[in-house]
C-alpha cells in the first residue's frame, strides 16, 4: 500500500461515516497534505522514516481541510443589499486538528514550527 493510500485509509477512519463527495474530496486532501508535509521535512529525512507520526498528522491535516471546507458551507443569512453573509458554527474543529497535526511531525520538520497555546 503506497503512502497516500494509508493516510487516505486512516482519515477515513477517524472521519467516520462520510458522503461519497466528501470522500473523493478528502483523497485529494490527502494527497495535498502528504506532498506539503513531504516538503517541510528536515534534510536527508523522509516520510518512511517517521512513517507513522507522518501518516498521523498528514490524515489530520486532510481532515482539517475537509472541516474547514464543511465550515464554508454554512451559511445562515445571506443580504443583497450592501452584501451581507452570516455563517454559523466555527472552524475550531479544524483549528484543533491542525494544532494536533503540528504537534505530532514538529520534531521532524526543518522548521520545527508548532503551535503553542496562550
Amino acid at each position: 500500500m503506497i503512502l497516500t493510500d494509508q493516510i487516505y485509509a486512516q482519515a477515513l477512519l477517524l472521519a467516520g461515516g462520510l458522503e461519497a463527495k466528501q470522500e473523493a474530496m478528502l483523497k485529494i486532501l490527502c494527497r495535498g497534505a502528504e506532498s506539503s508535509l513531504s516538503n517541510r521535512l528536515r534534510p536527508g529525512l523522509t516520510a518512511q522514516d517517521c512513517k507513522a507520526d507522518f501518516i498521523a498528522a498528514a490524515s489530520l491535516y486532510a481532515l482539517a481541510a475537509l472541516s474547514g471546507m464543511d465550515e464554508m458551507d454554512r451559511l445562515e443569512q445571506i443580504t443583497a443589499g450592501d452584501i451581507t453573509l452570516k455563517r454559523t458554527g466555527s472552524d475550531a474543529a479544524a483549528n484543533c486538528l491542525r494544532y494536533q497535526a503540528e504537534l505530532m511531525i514538529a520534531p521532524y520538520l526543518a522548521d520545527r514550527f508548532a503551535f503553542r497555546g496562550v
